[in-house]
């Protein structure tokens, strides 16, 4: 009672003002009526006795029945209107608040608009693909529905308002129509906090992003990965090479592999150091690396190896590359170091087909495997080039002729072995050493043409000569890969080649060159390019560490070596050329004066893995014995120092047959001093020890 009398009290005078527009409504009725009195529809309403002072109390009964409709469709009204406006109000904030994604905020938007149907979705309610929320069933009718439903009297058409506020706020013209195919599928808020984003189950083969890309598979890019690794443990570095090989040492490809008793050699790769000690030629095994789908979730990072691609494309704007198969990888520090490639002679590039099928071009692995197998069933083969690597070829194939009967023939332009190199009387005496391992050397011999006749490749010479040979080897330079200089908007030097970069190996922002592939300004020396395997060590590793942030300059004098089989060999650094004055100082070498006694001492073939700078910090004293007579007789080079001069300055140093020394001409080099007397320098190697 006390709830309907304070309803009651609420409703009066919403009552007293419908009741005042009966009457009046009442009245005008009456007076419209011109065929019979008033009283008459009026008094066949009531109950009571018919006559004269009975009209009053049918007026009231007619007065009451209309208050009370018009109270109970306010009521209705009005409850309905607060609990549909609460209930929204509720639905809406529990569907902001769930709202963190993209695709959710998306079925936010669609429930709301089917949380009041649109004419036509009330006309069809039935459509398959649009389920009804969990949640909105348990909400009321909407309130047009509702005003609908009874017959409205007049008097309530007149006073309500036209249409209800939320109508016109939550219905929006055909909002299915408005909606994105895709996005239909979600038709509640639970449907979009229960589907989240999910995770493939199968990996990419291919990374769709990597902190640190390593363009190049060779020793730069091993050497750049160790080093980001050590800096940043927890990095995550992807190395993208064109072969099909894991990162390995090219140097033993024409040294050390050449000289194995095993006949499986070109499967295992495999080798004995000069030492006796036996290694892979691949830096780590390939349980080191992460496998390149498993990079992007690996928790403590790795390094992993993606063969076989080639980047071909480069946007350095938007930090990301492109393979050659069209899949893009973006980065956040890359570093190119793609090495080179091998170059030919032209005229054997317009022999023909025949000729080039016969054509070994040395470079990688395959290479090796490729010559090792020609070697064994051809029975003469012609290396062309004079440098470190033909001179290296030779030497070892010329090992194998004595065993095989292979002949093996080796031409270059210049007057002796590594004629650019060496100054004229060290060239001749090597020129000397690679014939007595059985090697017929043709010096001062161009090239005119080749051509093939009678299943035999036919070189002829300028002099006249000609060579009939079943293979040839081409040994005549490298030329850095430089593809991705366009697409990058890199520079490439045009008196060196290879990408110009500052001392810091960088040659944009984000990108970092090392190897063979990088022009780099030596803040000894200049600009320079080395083509050489401690640099590319040397190289890699600065290039890692400031790709990690450490911002060190290349004062690093990397060095070189060469072995003409287990008994010669030398070491070299700086500028070593042959057109550069020179001075030698020799002694007689000993029995550990031999790159055999060099590994045997040092445990590695590798030689330059085992020197460090820190000794040349403290180089050894120069020993009391006199200064070096005159410059031995030819066949006495057995060991000694050869000092390249630019300017009376120091720019350059060969060890030939002494090891373990490299600090201290790495220090000469470094101090950039004139030297009075080369011979009193010559002591700190201490050659005259036996």
């Amino acid at each position: 009672m006390l709830s309907c009398k304070s309803v009651w009290n609420k409703m009066a005078p919403l009552a007293r003002c419908s009741a005042t527009g009966c009457r009046r409504a009442a009245s005008r009725t009456g007076l419209k009526q011109t065929r019979g009195p008033y009283r008459v529809p009026v008094a066949s309403m009531s109950t009571g006795p018919t006559g004269g002072g009975g009209g009053g109390g049918s007026e009231n009964m007619v007065y009451a029945l209309l208050v009370g409709v018009a109270a109970v469709g306010c009521g209705v009204y009005t409850y309905r209107t607060v609990r549909g406006d609460q209930q929204r109000y509720e639905t809406r904030m529990a569907q902001i608040t769930s709202r963190s994604t993209p695709g959710q905020q998306t079925s936010f938007l669609q429930t709301q608009d089917s949380e009041v149907p649109s004419p036509a979705s009330e006309s069809q309610p039935a459509a398959p693909e649009v389920s009804p929320p969990a949640p909105l069933e348990e909400v009321p009718a909407p309130p047009e529905q509702a005003e609908e439903a009874p017959p409205a009297p007049p008097e309530q058409a007149e006073e309500a308002p036209p249409a209800p506020p939320e109508q016109a706020e939550e219905a929006p013209p055909a909002p299915s129509t408005e909606t994105p195919a895709p996005a239909e599928e979600h038709t509640s808020p639970c449907s979009s906090e229960e589907t989240p984003v999910e995770t493939p189950t199968v990996l990419p083969g291919v990374p769709g992003h990597a902190p640190y890309l390593l363009i190049g598979g060779g020793t730069a890019s091993f050497a750049a990965a160790r080093s980001i690794r050590a800096r940043d443990p927890g990095a995550k570095v992807l190395i993208v090479t064109e072969e099909p090989d894991l990162p390995y040492m090219r140097p033993p490809l024409s040294k050390e592999l050449w000289f194995s008793d095993d006949p499986t050699v070109t499967d295992t790769l495999r080798f004995k150091q000069w030492n006796g000690k036996e290694r892979s030629i691949y830096f780590q095994p390939p349980s080191f690396y992460t496998s390149p789908e498993e990079l992007a979730v690996a928790e403590n990072g790795g390094v992993a190896v993606l063969t076989g691609k080639k980047v071909v494309h480069m946007d350095v704007r938007g930090n990301k590359v492109q393979l050659d198969d069209g899949v893009e990888i973006s980065y956040d520090k890359c570093l190119i170091a793609t090495g080179g490639v091998p170059r030919n002679l032209q005229v054997i590039e317009r022999a023909g087909e025949e000729v080039m099928k016969r054509t070994t071009l040395f470079r990688k692995v395959e290479d090796f495997k490729v010559l090792d197998s020609v070697s064994r069933s051809v029975k003469s083969i012609t290396i062309v080039g004079g440098g470190f690597l033909g001179s290296e070829l030779a030497c070892a194939l010329g090992r194998r002729s004595a065993e095989s009967g292979l002949e093996v023939v080796q031409l270059f332009p210049e007057k002796g072995n590594m004629g650019k190199v060496l100054p004229e009387y060290l060239s001749n005496w090597t020129t000397e050493k690679v014939k007595r391992e059985g090697v017929k050397v043709l010096p001062e011999a161009l090239v005119k043409a080749v051509s093939f006749q009678d299943e035999k490749v036919h070189i002829q010479l300028k002099d006249g000569r000609v060579v009939i040979t079943d293979h040839v080897v081409a040994a005549v330079g490298l030329e850095p890969s430089v593809d991705l200089a366009k697409s990058a908007g890199l520079e490439v030097d045009a008196d060196f080649g290879g990408y110009r970069v500052n001392a810091e190996l960088q040659a944009r922002s984000n990108i970092w060159v090392a190897g063979d592939a990088a022009c780099f300004y030596d803040i000894r020396l200049g600009r320079r390019r080395v083509e050489h395997h401690d640099h590319a060590v040397v190289s890699g590793r600065l290039a890692g560490e400031n790709m990690t942030g450490a911002n060190k300059p290349y004062w690093h004098q990397s060095m070189f070596w060469s072995d003409l089989g287990p008994d010669v060999g030398y070491e070299a650094i700086g500028i070593v050329d042959s057109s550069l004055p020179t001075v030698g100082v020799f002694a007689k070498a000993t029995a550990k004066d031999t790159p055999r006694a060099a590994t045997e001492q040092s445990g590695t073939g590798i030689r330059s893995e085992s020197e460090t700078e820190e000794v040349a910090a403290s180089a050894p004293v120069a020993s009391p014995a006199p200064p070096p007579a005159a410059l031995p007789h030819k066949d006495d080079y057995g060991k000694g120092v050869i000092f390249y001069l630019r300017d009376k300055v120091v720019v350059g140093v060969i060890l030939w047959n002494v090891f373990n020394r490299m600090p201290i001409a790495r220090k000469i080099i470094k101090d950039g001093e004139e030297h009075a007397d080369l011979n009193e320098v010559a002591k700190l190697f201490n050659i005259h020890e036996e």
